[in-house]
């Protein structure tokens, strides 16, 4: 479950990825033979130690996960193209569709993002709703195919291609529910004048495509919408918890400090309480964020707080008292500035 290992796993599963990738190129293949058959054994082994550990850790819980039997289809995947190769032989004729299902090994990426598993999730609600959706799609398609049936395929001019059996009207209906080539479709009906051809195209499109595939796009979304928001409360969830965890120990520690603080002032006598906060300041941090809710319900910080409240009401009442004798001798040097200035305009006088 450690962040060292998950990044170890995604980044073999991707490099496994990136070599089935460069395997596909004969050119490639024939060159770098040894290489891939070297990166095979360790991808195997590694996929193997993984299954293995997380059996071996826990034995019973380990198959109630579905992704971890997911990744044990995958183990036995992985292993079919060697057996065989040892059964059958190289020239097996399905040898290479063994090859081939290699590619789900990338799948392996799945348990290890949250992203992925919540985007699962949010398909796996919608199953039933999806179902209905396609059910509905499919009575659609049967009403179509059999009316489409009976209008241009049985007269004598029918359009046997596209119409001609219950099998193909679907495959036609299922082009025309994608509106994919419905065009051309339709202009092979115009070629044998059928009458009402325009008709039913327009109004099976607007039904099938316009309608049901819109409400099955729709039910898909609010249904992601619905897990992404569960995935981004699980989020908020878990950094709470961690934030708790963190203003715990920080609240711990700050009062153990101020109980210290407050000991040291009870034991030593001689000291002042400002040299005390000083002390007390040297073993803050700039990093350590500050706990006040809990924090400031403790006996000993309140009763820190009330003697700090103490000193500063002192400080300010020797503040005050200073102020007031500032103002008293500036009042006396305003009521002296007058007279000071008459006496001088006299003796101005007296020179003249």
């Amino acid at each position: 479950m450690s962040r060292l290992f998950k990044i170890i796993m995604i980044s073999t599963v991707s490099t496994n990825a990136f070599f089935m990738i460069l395997w596909t190129d004969y050119e490639t293949r024939y060159n770098l033979f040894r290489l891939f058959e070297v990166s095979e054994l360790i991808f195997v082994s590694i996929y193997s130690s993984e299954f293995c550990m997380k059996l071996y850790v826990d034995p019973i819980n380990y198959w109630k996960d579905g992704y971890n039997l997911l990744d044990v289809i995958i183990i036995i995947i992985i292993f079919i193209p060697y057996s065989l190769r040892k059964i059958k032989g190289k020239h097996y004729p399905y040898l290479n569709i063994a090859d081939g299902v290699q590619s789900l090994r990338i799948l392996k990426l799945i348990p290890y993002s949250r992203g992925i598993r919540t985007l699962i999730s949010a398909m796996g609600q919608t199953a039933c709703t999806v179902a209905s959706v396609l059910v509905l799609l499919f009575v659609l398609m049967y009403v179509f195919a059999v009316l489409g049936f009976c209008l241009f395929g049985v007269p004598e001019s029918a359009d046997l291609n596209n119409w001609g059996n219950l099998a193909l009207a679907f495959f036609t209906l299922f082009s025309l529910a994608t509106v994919d080539g419905w065009t051309d479709l339709q202009q092979q009906l115009d070629a044998r004048d059928f009458a009402l051809s325009r008709s039913f195209t327009i109004i099976f499109i607007l039904l099938a495509s316009f309608v049901f595939l819109s409400m099955f796009v729709g039910v898909m979304i609010i249904h992601t919408e619905d897990s992404v928001k569960k995935f981004e409360r699980e989020l908020m969830l878990e950094r709470h918890m961690t934030l708790m965890e963190e203003k715990h120990v920080i609240l711990k520690w700050q009062q153990e400090e101020v109980s210290k603080l407050m000991q040291t002032q009870k034991n030593v006598d001689h000291k002042s309480f400002t040299e005390l906060v000083e002390k007390f300041k040297k073993t803050l941090r700039h990093t350590d964020p500050m706990v006040l809710d809990d924090f400031g319900t403790s006996l000993p910080f309140i009763d820190v707080y009330l003697s700090t409240l103490d000193n500063q009401d002192a400080t300010i009442y020797k503040l005050q008292e200073l102020y007031y004798e500032m103002v008293h001798v500036l009042s006396l040097m305003l009521e002296d500035l007058p007279q000071k200035k008459q006496s001088q305009s006299l003796e101005k006088v007296e020179e003249k």
